[in-house]
């Protein structure tokens, strides 16, 4: 009986170990038109950073919109779900790291609740 406990307690922790490295889920960003920062500044970070996050042309596609602003030592992002409401917003002094910080926004499980 002890045997078919510890081996149910190891399956059961093989298995949440198995989902706790899944991949994160695709998302896809559209660029604000009123974005001063080119995507290909952008895209450099975010291969680096998320790679499972891609830029689209297509805004109804989109899970976020992304408007990134501001020069070198004042970075600028707002992040808006689907539909136009701003959810996230972050200031940094590196580019790099304002996308690191924006990705782990659009990664976190409770930014997908309201999306679409």
């Amino acid at each position: 009986m002890n045997k078919i406990i510890l081996l149910s307690s190891m399956l059961l922790f093989l298995a949440g170990a198995g989902t706790a490295n899944a991949d994160p889920r695709p998302v896809r960003l559209f660029l604000s038109p009123a974005s001063t920062i080119s995507s290909a500044d952008l895209m450099k970070h975010i291969v680096e950073k998320c790679p499972n996050v891609a830029m689209t042309l297509d805004s109804k596609k989109s899970d976020f919109m992304l408007e990134a602003g501001g020069w070198s030592g004042n970075y600028k992002f707002t992040v808006y779900q689907h539909g136009g409401v701003a959810v996230y917003s972050t200031t940094t002094r590196m580019l790099s790291n304002a996308v690191k910080d924006v990705c782990k926004y659009v990664n976190l499980p409770t930014s997908t609740a309201s999306v679409k």
